[in-house]
């Protein structure tokens, strides 16, 4: 059976192949329709990836993963409470998850290329600050 570091590094993998398909900030604002949704597609990707470790760990750690409507915020919370995640590394998570949330419940016309600067900006500076704290307990 895998070990916690191989299972995230597994998703790492993902997480790194997403992560390249982002475009730049400066760029999102010339991206077609298509492209555009492509780019929420990533952005959901990565986040969906980060999930995947956070129940990860929780599952090598003896804990259940959340169940029910709130799972997601509630994922986030008991990283916090455990202490597996800084506060403000599940601060700057909470616009990412807000953003899966749109981007699935949503049609892809909705999409909007300022809405998805600042995810773009920060989505490789949070999922280095996410594998730093979780493989290394902060």
């Amino acid at each position: 059976m895998a070990d916690l570091k191989e299972c995230v590094q597994a998703e790492e993998e993902y997480i790194r192949h997403a992560l390249g398909q982002l475009p730049t900030v400066e760029r999102l604002s010339t991206l077609s329709e298509l492209e555009l949704a492509g780019t929420a597609a990533m952005l959901h990707s990565i986040y969906n990836g980060i999930e995947n470790i956070l129940k990860q760990t929780l599952q090598f750690g003896g804990g259940e993963i959340p169940v029910g409507a709130t799972w997601h915020r509630d994922l986030l919370r008991q990283m916090e409470i455990l202490r597996i995640l800084k506060p403000e590394t599940v601060e700057s998570l909470r616009p990412f998850m807000a953003f899966r949330h749109f981007f699935s419940h949503s049609y892809a016309m909705d999409l909007e290329p300022a809405r998805m600067e600042m995810l773009v900006g920060e989505a490789s500076q949070i999922v280095d600050q996410v594998l730093k704290e979780v493989l290394t307990g902060r």
